[in-house]
């Protein structure tokens, strides 16, 4: 039994651990709760390479399967690192949708319209390598701590649910080309993760993975009975997955050598900053459910800097994204009252033995659209509010911070639309690709507007949510990584 210890470093009760940080279960434990923690992070993992695929014009799922194979191994490797060599918590590495709005600036780009995807990838790699190195450099120098000085809860809030609010073409949109099983993912999303929660761990735990295999087996049952014909947007197909390698291991550069272009990093970077702030967060969060001391500013600085050498070996590795904590997996660890580093490091190692089977990439490209729109359509939905849960802190009878909240939320909104509709032309071009890429950027526009006037309009620190956000140890995360 841990020795837990409260935030403070105080020791708390010995049941409330069942293993502490530094405790070693059972090898057969150990793997079995490591297989739970993968479990716990696999549909925020796998939604991002569904999501990413169109947009970088992968059409051929053999590609896809391979995508998603060197998610999960990258995935494996960072967890591995950041728990044995960084913060050294009991915390899970994966994606994060916090740079998938300038990744699709970047695929949107127009001196990329008729390139194939592999090109594509070289330039999405080359800015989140940058912005990798940019995020290592901002933790290992300290200046991250700095930076958090400039950023509120105001400016926090419009930033992380624009996020979500830039993603709505690829709801309903998606899982419209089939009601009865979009609508059917949703449905169950919505029952497993709000109303049933409370009555098994298991809806707690895994309401998306539960959703999307009911789901999914249905289409599979209607596609075996000839009601889901090939060319069906619902149709299960398996040649893929038949044609697939039982092996295939990821490796560097497997799409061709990184493109690093100014505008690309500059929108990418924005992306990296609500990364960060995010992970702080759960930082906090972990080490109070693991039963370790608070972090010192140090360990945060090691955390984030890790998190940095990991985006660039997702960017090496061509994941398409960087790499972030899971504060779902943190979630997992008050409901299992297991904090243990060991057990989080077999997870990783399953994620990279997983990552490495051929198969197993490949069975998720025959997950129809439908379902994948309406996880979408739950998921995006949860980051808008998770980004806008941090106005909690702030007093909203200010009419200073009504208006630059709103300011900043309608700019987000309305800014990328004039930048779609009429992008720049200018010399030198470079920068005209700089401003198009962080106009056509919600998430950018946004952060950019309300730092600017939360730190020039006159307000107090109570009034702006300061003192109220800082003395809170868990600041909201996204819910992938997720949601707790």
């Amino acid at each position: 039994m841990a020795d837990a210890k409260q935030p403070g470093g105080t020791e708390a009760p010995d049941h409330s651990l069942i293993y502490g940080i530094d405790d070693e279960p059972p090898l057969p434990q150990t793997f079995a709760l490591g297989f739970q923690h993968y479990l716990t992070m696999f549909g925020s993992t796998v939604a991002i390479p569904l999501l990413l695929a169109p947009k970088l014009g992968i059409t051929d799922k053999h590609d896809l399967a391979a995508l998603i194979g060197t998610m999960f191994f990258v995935s494996g490797i960072t967890t591995l690192l950041q728990s044995t060599f960084g913060n050294r918590l009991p915390i899970i590495q994966g994606g994060t949708f916090s740079i998938l709005a300038p990744t699709m600036a970047i695929c949107g780009m127009t001196a990329l319209a008729d390139a194939g995807w592999q090109v594509r990838m070289q330039h999405v790699q080359g800015a989140i390598i940058a912005g990798g190195l940019f995020e290592a450099f901002m933790g290992y120098s300290g200046l991250v701590g700095r930076l958090l000085r400039f950023i509120g809860p105001v400016t926090i809030a419009p930033t992380i649910a624009l996020i979500g609010l830039a993603l709505f073409k690829f709801g309903a949109p998606v899982a419209g080309t089939h009601w009865g099983i979009g609508g059917l993912t949703i449905a169950l999303i919505i029952l497993f993760s709000q109303y049933l929660k409370r009555t098994h761990r298991a809806f707690e735990l895994f309401p998306i993975l539960l959703a999307i295999v009911i789901a999914w087996g249905v289409a599979a049952l209607l596609t075996a009975t000839g009601t889901f014909e090939p060319g069906h947007p619902a149709h299960v197909s398996t040649a893929t997955l038949a044609a697939s390698p039982w092996f295939r291991v990821p490796y560097p550069l497997q799409w061709g050598m990184p493109v690093f272009g100014a505008a690309a990093i500059v929108g990418m970077i924005s992306g990296y900053l609500a990364s960060m702030i995010e992970s702080i967060g759960d930082y906090y969060a972990c080490a109070r459910l693991a039963g370790a001391p608070t972090p010192t500013h140090h360990t945060i600085n090691r955390g984030i800097g890790m998190e940095g050498v990991g985006s660039m070996i997702a960017g090496i590795f061509g994941t398409g994204n960087a790499t972030t904590s899971y504060s779902e997996n943190i979630g997992a660890i008050g409901l299992t009252r297991v904090g243990s580093r060991r057990v989080v490091q077999a997870g990783a190692l399953i994620m990279l033995v997983l990552g490495a089977v051929g198969k197993f990439g490949a069975l998720f490209t025959t997950i129809p659209q439908p379902i994948v729109g309406g996880m979408y359509c739950a998921m995006f939905g949860m980051i808008a509010s998770v980004g806008l849960s941090n106005l909690q802190f702030v007093d909203l009878n200010s009419a200073r911070n009504l208006f630059v909240i709103g300011f900043a939320f309608f700019m987000g909104l309305s800014v990328p639309e004039y930048f779609a509709a009429s992008p720049l032309t200018f010399e030198p071009k470079w920068l005209a690709d700089i401003c198009n890429t962080l106009g056509s950027t919600g998430m950018a526009v946004g952060a950019l507007v309300a730092t600017v006037l939360d730190n020039t309009i006159p307000g107090t620190r109570t009034e702006r949510g300061l003192d109220a956000w800082e003395t809170h140890e868990h600041f909201t995360d996204l819910p992938a990584g997720g949601e707790n």
